[in-house]
């Protein structure tokens, strides 16, 4: 999808391993649970999967596919045949247990609260369901930091939008090699978006997530934690930001950045602080992943609904009234991100405009910025996965949008 740029509305401006294993079910805490997504070609990959999974895992496995609504699935019957642990079609009310694999039902949307799998029926027709970004929204709310979302084969980009939540949420993003996959086209959609974690074959991401997990810890420390070695790694991590990026992230809040690393490091299977900094000095790319990382670049359409209602229906009607004559309005949009608020306020401003000043002579300029270039360029070019539709009302899609391939 391809944004319309709105009439009077200026473009957004450029600116300046382990051996150890990890048993959550063993400790008392709940078990981290994995979204995996899967479509067309995804039966091997996730028999791949889920086959180099030990049966002491502690995870817990949702499978969410793309299925004809109107037949039956066989899918757990034919998962079980690959692996020792329990695979099951999901009920109404299903708790989630570790070191069990739960496959979504034909026809119907799969949600989670409180670790309780229940199902819904889905609002949209046939052929625009996104049961992989419904699920994994879902998960990214209720489980926070605990959830772990895998893009498997597939076609058309279900998915994406799902992974964004899990990443702001502290979660761990994984996505198949595309060169791997059947159909490549989901792994590469997410993986585009600059959110995923780990890039991997399905055979070895069992291995990647424990290994993850065994390196970062279940709960954040306290701010006091922070030895005086440790607060010297950070602040040698901040140096080497400053000198990458020009930014400078000293008053950036230390258990915020401390936890950003721990994930790094989980990710690149490193024990210690002093391992990571000495990466970070000698991998000019993991500075940019970290300072990505920090700035947390997700976003979409609409974020907040009750917001962008008010905006439209009660202050800028008030706006507009204060300058009988018309004029120009100016807004500015920090921390655009990717560019979807921005992008969002531009369609209020014109629908705000045309039912409370229909013959009135405004002129809008909207103006974004963000510290993240390639989020700008991103922004800049407003090019969105088909799947904002989960975001936008077909009204809102329909004009202005343009489909394009």
């Amino acid at each position: 999808m391809t944004a319309k740029s709105p009439k009077k509305v200026a473009a957004i401006p450029k600116k300046g391993v382990s051996k150890q294993t990890v048993h959550p079910k063993s400790t008392g805490t709940p078990c981290p649970i994995v979204g995996i997504g899967a479509s067309v070609g995804g039966l091997g990959a996730l028999e791949k999967f889920l086959g180099n999974v030990p049966q002491d895992s502690g995870l817990a496995f949702v499978v969410l596919q793309h299925l004809d609504p109107t037949h039956k699935t066989l899918m757990p019957e034919l998962l079980q045949r690959v692996t020792p642990m329990r695979v099951v079609e999901v009920k109404d009310g299903t708790r989630v247990h570790a070191d069990c694999v739960y496959v979504m039902p034909p026809n119907k949307d799969v949600s989670i609260l409180r670790g309780v799998l229940h199902l819904l029926t889905p609002a949209e027709h046939r052929g625009f369901r996104l049961p992989i970004d419904h699920f994994f929204r879902a998960l990214a709310e209720d489980q926070r930091e605990r959830s772990i979302a895998v893009v498997l084969s597939g076609m058309g980009t279900d998915g994406t939008l799902g992974v964004r939540t899990v990443k702001e949420k502290g979660g761990l993003v994984l996505a198949q090699d595309p060169a791997t996959a059947d159909f490549d086209s989901m792994p590469r959609s997410a993986i585009a978006s600059g959110l995923v974690d780990i890039v991997s074959t399905p055979e070895m991401m069992c291995k990647k997530i424990m290994g993850f997990l065994a390196r970062v810890p279940r709960s954040t420390p306290p701010e006091t934690v922070l030895t005086a070695k440790t607060q010297n790694f950070l602040d040698k991590a901040i140096v080497l930001l400053r000198s990458q990026t020009g930014h400078d992230f000293s008053v950036y809040k230390k258990n915020t950045l401390y936890r950003r690393i721990e994930r790094r490091m989980g990710v690149h299977q490193l024990s210690g602080m002093d391992q990571y900094i000495r990466f970070l000095q000698e991998n000019p790319a993991e500075r940019d992943l970290l300072f990505k990382e920090l700035l947390i670049g997700v976003t979409n359409f609409f974020r907040d609904a009750p917001f962008w209602d008010n905006l439209r229906d009660v202050q800028l009607p008030a706006l507009f009234a204060r300058k009988p004559d018309g004029g120009q309005i100016r807004a500015w949009v920090p921390g655009c991100s990717t560019g979807e608020e921005a992008y969002s306020l531009a369609i209020v401003l014109r629908e705000a405009f045309e039912k409370a000043c229909p013959r009135g002579r405004f002129t809008f300029h909207v103006f974004a910025t963000d510290l993240d270039r390639d989020a700008v360029d991103r922004a800049r070019q407003g090019v969105y996965p088909a799947n904002i539709s989960a975001d936008l009302s077909p009204t809102r899609l329909n004009r202005h949008f343009v489909k394009e391939g």
